[in-house]
């Protein structure tokens, strides 16, 4: 250290050269760091999809979704795979270790797709993967408007799915384009059963004929004259008129022509889902799906540039609006943190003029917060960690800390400086102060830096969440840490000045000057009678241990985005323009009853395959809302959810889930709920899950707390039922396969090649007419021709009747589960579970083989407290262990430990009177908490025993080492407590999260302060070195 301080000041300019091309380097690195709102916090998971025409969701599960699952066992690190069935639809999510390499993992799944095609059986689907994105990746929803009314919901998609979706495609950083909404163009040939009859022909034979009438073809080339000709023979059809004009059969030499069977027209394709807005009926809309590992911003921008390219070039009175961007909710979190950490400094700035007593010290110090922070912001360009939330938060979070090194350096100068003698050089005596302080800096920074690794250690969610915050906090550290041993003694070897002779005086002046005089007499009363430190010791732990179980507990406060997410699950029988009647009309009520609501955009269903997979039954709602402090109906998040949940409680058919769009994209990744909490019971049979899960779900709705409880729908999805009668088909001389076949045919329609105009592509459908498969009845009616030219009624061949089957089908490792979800409001999640565990533990009786486990935030709870329970103990026994080797005493170390319980209790009392529960954050809290606490008790026991050592008596010791450490230890302890105290008050977005932090440092700061100045120096003769204690006897 003496070597590095020395080689310092004989290289000032060096020094200071260096110093400006840091500060230089972190601006130009801030300027081009990556901006999110917070980090990605989405797990290692690969997605895979697959479309299985009109299966129902138990034919899916069985014949899909197993071998797919099944597919994917013994995968390398594999973590679990979940997965969802619905109707013509099947999920498989695939979870893999965290720091999983994305592109590793989607090869070893797209290795392993070749192996479950094998096992799924033709013509049910192709397994295809899930965009290259994340739950935090849909970074912009846009809709599509005709604000000239002339153009058709056909048209509408079509110049989404061409022109808009096309060109947004080609941005970099942009993954995929959902869309959803409008009508997909279709060339639909719609026919008439009677034709069939009248004409003896097939639906399969039809489509045949359609397939074979349309195709182009080539035929090599040919010379001619010395010039080579390439042949190319054009058979495609190019509209409707091509197609009405294929002849399907010939009678009696007399062509019979496609029209001639029904009608053909353009239509739109089957939809399992639509979307509409404002209460104003239906809109198309799409989803921007960003990379992963792209940057929010530069995506959103360059995304908002090709819109604005796009408008200009739609058809007159088309134009494309976005209705929701990540970019405004960055924008709101970054500045939080941002203004934070400004004030902080401001903050700091003006406690360190007022407690250094000058200018000049002051300007030494408060430079080490641009170097500190401006170093960080170069290693998080290095490491590539992004500018978010939690980052940003790292560094507000450190303010105060990154001047503490400098502090007791300057500290040291400025005293050195008043008591030396008048012919001792400048330079010599800035040596000799930050020679005798670098020791015990060199340690407590790093203690601080060693007590956030257990944040390192974290995995998952909380992991992801919060180690960019302990990367910055540590990296700052280390910055304060050279400009305390470097830059520092050379900028005060520069600009600091010895006092002048009537000003050279052992007591402090000023502000320190004041608490000094008051200070004194309190530490000797205090050190002569040590039984009242161990009576205050002990009053503080008895708080601490009364206040303590008082505590609720939680994962991570719920953050406010600035917009609403609303799940809407209505009557599994529900038809999609029923459940578009309802929506509507939710709309109209929601913006006409709530003031605060600027627009509503709600899907209903599914749109492409990629994003969601909800059945026609779910909707999402998204609300964008005005800003907070423009709100009438409530003033809080949770008072809004209760307001809208109250209003909507009896509307017809529909129950409410109230959310926000990213907290529900990632519970539902991380968990498979969209809501906070959820109850998951595992079980074999759907009947006896669905009985159960409703008796939970009245339990959990009698615990006080627990809102918007709801289970999954399991059943009640009406089916019509054709079971084949093989006897009669066997005797009208028919297989399996074309009874199936007509059937798939006449009621699901099938693809017959498609219709090219330039490069867009359009499907050519076979069906028959509305009015001939509508209806039960006349399924029953439907004829199927045998070889023998017999057209053969259904109702012969199959009995055709009407059940209720489920409506989808949940599994996670190969078990069936249902979800019981819930939000708690106004009351902390771990409580509320306890409770709830209890009671249905002794209100339901659960069947052999079927288990309840808790997911949602409440399990990654569970995951955080059990990783920190076995991390903090391990973080302390090396901190001890560096603290015995920094002073070669047990007693020592033992003392300085003492900080901790006691810093402890003033972090509880602190989130208890701010009616904080105990979550990640607070944890995060407690850990920086520690290290500001054992960086105080070191510094002050390292003074005392240089005190002891030098020969001054031991009470004597105790007192003048506490007065020489006052300013030090109080300007620590205001420093750190001012620079967090803005992110403790801020109101804006993310702010929910950093205040249980802030809450916990400030509370514990204060107790940890009294205890360093008052109780540390009255027990220390009791744990002083035998060694000192020895040598001052004898002396």
């Amino acid at each position: 250290m003496q070597a590095i301080i020395r080689a310092a000041l004989q290289n000032r300019l060096l020094v200071v050269v260096m110093a400006l091309a840091t500060v230089i380097g972190g601006y130009a690195a801030y300027r081009s760091l990556p901006v999110d709102a917070y980090p990605d916090i989405s797990p290692s998971l690969v997605q895979v999809f697959v479309e299985t025409e009109g299966l129902a969701p138990e034919e899916v599960e069985k014949y899909v979704t197993y071998p797919l699952e099944s597919a994917m066992n013994g995968l390398p690190k594999l973590d679990h795979v979940r997965s969802v069935s619905n109707f013509g639809l099947s999920v498989v999510n695939i979870y893999f270790e965290d720091g999983t390499d994305i592109y590793f993992a989607r090869q070893l799944v797209s290795e392993r797709l070749q192996q479950a095609r094998e096992a799924i059986p033709n013509g049910f689907g192709e397994p295809v993967m899930g965009p290259i994105t994340t739950g935090l990746g849909q970074i912009l929803f846009y809709v599509l408007e005709d604000t000239s009314g002339e153009y058709s919901r056909t048209e509408m998609r079509e110049i989404q799915d061409w022109i808009v979706k096309f060109t947004l495609q080609t941005v970099k950083g942009v993954t995929e384009v959902l869309s959803i909404g409008g009508n997909v163009k279709q060339f639909q040939v719609r026919i008439d059963p009677q034709a069939l009859l009248q004409y003896d022909i097939s639906l399969p034979q039809i489509k045949r004929r359609i397939e074979a009438n349309n195709a182009n073809a080539g035929a090599q080339f040919i010379i001619q004259n010395d010039e080579q000709f390439i042949v190319r023979s054009v058979g495609l059809a190019k509209d409707l008129d091509d197609l009405r004009n294929i002849v399907v059969k010939s009678v009696d030499g007399i062509p019979v022509y496609l029209h001639q069977l029904g009608e053909l027209a353009i239509g739109g394709e089957i939809r399992r889902g639509l979307t509409t807005k404002d209460g104003e009926g239906e809109a198309v809309v799409g989803m921007v799906l960003k990379l992963i590992g792209a940057n929010t911003s530069n995506v959103i921008g360059a995304v908002k540039e090709e819109l604005a390219t796009i408008n200009a070039n739609l058809p007159e009175g088309v134009e494309v609006s976005p209705y929701y961007d990540q970019a405004q909710l960055v924008k709101a979190a970054v500045s939080t943190v941002t203004n934070a950490l400004l004030q902080g400094i401001a903050l700091v700035a003006i406690v360190l003029l007022a407690f250094m007593g000058g200018w000049r010290p002051s300007l030494v110090v408060a430079l080490s917060i641009p170097f500190s922070v401006c170093l960080a912001l170069i290693a998080m360009k290095w490491f590539g960690i992004s500018a978010n939330l939690m980052s940003l938060g790292g560094l507000a979070i450190a303010i105060g800390m990154m001047v503490d090194g400098a502090v007791v350096v300057v500290e040291n100068i400025d005293r050195l400086l008043r008591e030396s003698s008048a012919d001792e050089s400048r330079l010599h005596i800035v040596a000799r102060a930050s020679q005798a302080v670098a020791r015990p800096i060199l340690f407590a920074i790093s203690i601080i830096i060693v007590v956030f690794l257990p944040l390192f250690s974290l995995q998952g969610v909380e992991g992801a969440t919060f180690r960019p915050l302990a990367y910055t906090v540590s990296l700052a550290m280390v910055g304060s840490l050279i400009f305390a041993l470097v830059v520092a003694p050379v900028v005060a070897s520069l600009i600091m000045r010895r006092p002048k002779s009537e000003q050279a005086s052992d007591e402090p002046s000023g502000l320190i000057g004041f608490v000094a005089r008051g200070y004194r007499p309190l530490l000797q009363g205090v050190i002569r009678r040590r039984w009242i430190g161990v009576t205050i010791a002990g009053l503080v732990l008895a708080v601490g241990v009364a206040v303590g179980p008082r505590l609720g507990s939680e994962f991570v406060p719920r953050f406010n985005e600035g917009d609403l997410l609303i799940r809407a699950t209505m009557a599994p029988s529900i038809s999609l323009d029923k459940a578009k009647q309802s929506m509507t009309l939710f709309e109209r009520q929601l913006l006409e009853r709530f003031p605060e609501v600027t627009q509503v955009v709600t899907r209903i269903g599914r749109g492409e395959v990629g994003a969601h997979a909800d059945p026609v039954n779910s909707a999402e709602i998204f609300v964008g809302l005005k800003p907070k402090e423009q709100w009438q109906t409530a003033e809080t998040l949770d008072g809004l959810y209760s307001a809208m949940s109250a209003e909507f409680e009896d509307f017809p058919g529909t129950k409410f889930n109230f959310t926000q769009p990213i907290a529900a994209a990632v519970d539902e990744l991380l968990t498979g709920t969209k809501a906070e909490l959820a109850a998951k019971l595992f079980g074999d049979d759907l009947s006896v899950l669905d009985q159960k899960a409703t008796e939970i779900a009245e339990v959990m709705r009698q615990v006080s707390g627990g809102e918007d409880v709801q289970k999954d729908q399991v059943g009640g999805t009406p089916q019509v039922r054709i079971e084949l009668d093989r006897e009669a088909i066997a005797r009208y001389n028919l297989n399996v396969l074309d009874v199936q076949e007509t059937i798939s045919i006449a009621i699901g329609g099938d693809s017959a090649g498609q219709v090219f105009e330039g490069i867009r592509r359009f499907d050519i459908y076979v069906r028959l007419k509305e009015s001939s498969r509508d209806r039960t009845e006349v399924i029953r009616d439907l004829k199927v021709r045998n070889e023998q030219g017999q057209q053969i009624p259904l109702s012969e061949l199959a009995r055709v009747e009407e059940v209720v089957g489920p409506r989808q089908v949940t599994r996670e490792n190969n078990q069936r589960f249902i979800t019981i979800q819930a939000n708690v409001r106004d009351r902390d999640i771990g409580s509320y579970v306890a409770e709830a565990d209890r009671m249905i533990a002794e209100q339901v009786e659960l069947p052999p083989g079927y288990f309840l486990k808790w997911g949602g935030q409440f399990e990654l709870q569970q995951q955080a407290n059990k990783r920190l329970m076995v991390v903090v103990p391990i973080t302390l026994t090396l901190v001890f262990f560096m603290l015995y080797a920094n002073f070669g005493s047990l007693r020592n170390a033992l003392l300085i430990m003492l900080n901790i319980p006691l810093a402890l209790v003033g972090g509880i009392v602190s989130l208890w009177l701010a009616g904080l529960s105990l979550s990640v954050p607070a944890s995060v809290g407690f850990i920086a908490l520690f290290g500001i606490a054992l960086e105080n008790g070191l510094v002050l026991v390292s003074y005392l025993n240089e005190l002891v050592r030098d020969g001054v008596p031991m009470a004597k010791a105790c007192v003048q080492g506490a007065m020489a450490r006052l300013r030090p230890v109080i300007m620590t302890a205001v420093t750190t407590g001012l620079g967090l105290a803005p992110l403790l008050f801020a109101t804006g977005t993310g702010s929910e999260v950093q205040r249980p932090l802030a809450a916990v440092v400030i509370g514990g700061l204060v107790t940890a302060t009294i205890l360093t100045l008052v109780i540390l120096p009255a027990l220390y003769p009791w744990f002083a070195d035998r060694v000192n204690g020895d040598d001052q006897a004898t002396s």
